[in-house]
């Protein structure tokens, strides 16, 4: 004989429906058992706060960003999804939270919503829509679309990096998408990057990875691998046919003796299975640049490199005399 449930009571509701979904509209409340004057009730007493116009969270729980996403999608009504940069954030293809909240509507209402960028699409239909961590949100192909309309061509490399990294792309699911949506602009956008760009193929894991792989392309380099397997490492950039292995050490990289003592063993490995291993700093990526890219030119294959120097570096260069974006190789005057 199964034994009886215990039957919940709306507070239990309630917090089970909160926790799952991270804010409540008053139609929740009003189908969990609330009348409208026990809501106003707990409003008085805190037990409930409002977020927005017909929106709440439980009183007294954390407001964490999803609370406000939530809160954002069930203050524009039925239908609507977290979209655009917002949904980036929510899939975490970026480690961005845009301080206002990008949500997309299926209606042509023009009620404006404080805080939040409301987008009205002509299209928005439920093959476009999900939910996600108990929010509704754009699937990831209609995200990519969106944002390849407000993104430049590098963060939308780096948007589907990730994407590929944590299995959330499905390229049938993604063409699908395309095709859909082939008269909007994002989605022209982003087949121009998918022409040339193989998700997956250039995931950083740091502002330094991400400064280094700018320099390389910048200066007309061969493409690396970006943190590519390599034995039992994970390289920053590789170059496998020149068996060439870079490390780049941030500010407070290695400094102690288990750290250095990893970088001798992985050093070891590479040079003894073949590969040359060479290490670049914060300090040298940034402030150095020419020297980085010296030390690439004499081992890499391509023409002559050119730096494209920040304004500050070119000034600085002007005041003593020296020429920037000189080519790699090429004689000063008077040398």
């Amino acid at each position: 004989m199964r034994p009886k449930s215990t039957p919940t009571t709306v507070e239990q509701r309630i917090c089970r429906l909160a926790l799952e979904r991270h804010a409540l509209s008053r139609g929740d409340l009003l189908r969990l058992g609330l009348s409208s004057e026990a809501i106003a009730r707990r409003l008085a007493s805190g037990r409930l706060v409002r977020l927005h116009r017909g929106v709440y969270a439980i009183g007294g729980a954390p407001p964490t960003r999803e609370r406000r996403w939530a809160a954002a999608v069930l203050a524009c009504g039925e239908g609507a999804a977290l979209s655009h940069l917002s949904a980036t954030a929510l899939w975490r293809l970026t480690e961005r939270d845009p301080v206002v909240i990008d949500v997309s509507l299926p209606s042509r209402s023009k009620r404006s919503h404080e805080g939040l960028r409301v987008h009205r699409p002509r299209r928005l239909g439920s093959e476009d829509c999900t939910r996600h961590a108990g929010i509704p949100v754009t699937t990831i192909p209609r995200t990519l679309i969106d944002c390849a309309e407000v993104l430049g061509s590098r963060s939308m490399e780096r948007a589907l990096d990730e994407a590929q990294y944590l299995k959330l792309l499905d390229r049938s699911d993604l063409d699908e998408a395309l095709d859909r949506h082939r008269s909007r602009a994002g989605a022209a956008r982003l087949r121009k990057v998918l022409a040339r760009h193989e998700p997956g193929a250039t995931r950083t894991r740091s502002p330094l990875e991400e400064a280094f792989l700018a320099l390389v392309r910048r200066a007309g380099l061969p493409q690396p691998r970006v943190n590519a397997k390599l034995g039992p490492y994970t390289i920053d950039f590789l170059w496998p046919d020149q068996r060439i292995a870079v490390e780049t050490d941030g500010r407070d990289a290695h400094e102690r003796d288990a750290g250095r003592e990893r970088d001798y063993r992985r050093d070891a490995w590479l040079n003894t299975n073949g590969y040359r291993p060479l290490r670049f700093t914060w300090e040298q990526v940034h402030g150095r640049p020419d020297e980085v890219l010296g030390a690439l030119d004499a081992v890499l294959p391509g023409g002559p490199v050119i730096v494209e120097r920040p304004k500050a570096a070119v000034r600085r260069g002007r005041a003593s005399g020296r020429r920037p974006g000189r080519p790699r190789g090429q004689a000063r005057s008077g040398a």
